[in-house]
């Protein structure tokens, strides 16, 4: 958790630094397409379907087989979607920190809405990162299931 706080802070400087230069020099922050809305939309729900699978196999919930290079490629997702989300929420954070001051004209209240629409599905993308690496855990050992397999093993009369 902390390494998508310091990351998503990390790109808000960085972020926030490059767009008051870039209006400093007389350009425009551009907008932000819906096209980038959808594909965090998708690739979350991705991550969030191949999590399920490597869940419900680790619960013994599904007959279904499933290889440790398969689990091990969803944890790798759910990763990087949890770093991507980090990186795009400071992203949009800062874009909407450098237009705040002028949020008091309707036109530059208009520009922040997509933008904070926007951060909101990256911290859903990070979010889904997050569970799905939590799905992926293997779940720690009874004290019972050591017991019973040392009485099989004949190592508890000794």
């Amino acid at each position: 958790m902390s390494t998508l706080v310091l990351t998503g802070v990390a790109v808000l400087v960085l972020a926030w630094l490059v767009m008051r230069w870039v209006e400093g020099n007389g350009r425009s922050v551009p907008d932000p397409g819906w096209i980038g809305a959808v594909a965090m939309l998708f690739l979350g729900g991705a991550v969030l379907v191949a999590g399920r699978q490597v869940r419900t196999f680790r619960d013994g919930e599904s007959g279904a087989s499933m290889t440790p290079l398969r689990a091990a490629r969803t944890l790798v997702l759910g990763q990087a979607a949890a770093l991507t989300g980090a990186a795009l929420t400071g992203w949009y954070a800062a874009i909407i920190l450098v237009l705040l001051p002028d949020s008091d004209i309707e036109s530059q209240r208009s520009r922040i809405w997509p933008f904070a629409i926007h951060a909101l599905i990256a911290i859903a993308l990070a979010v889904a990162g997050m569970l799905v690496q939590r799905w992926c855990r293997i779940r720690p050992r009874d004290d019972g299931d050591e017991e019973d397999l040392d009485e099989l093993n004949g190592y508890a009369d000794r």
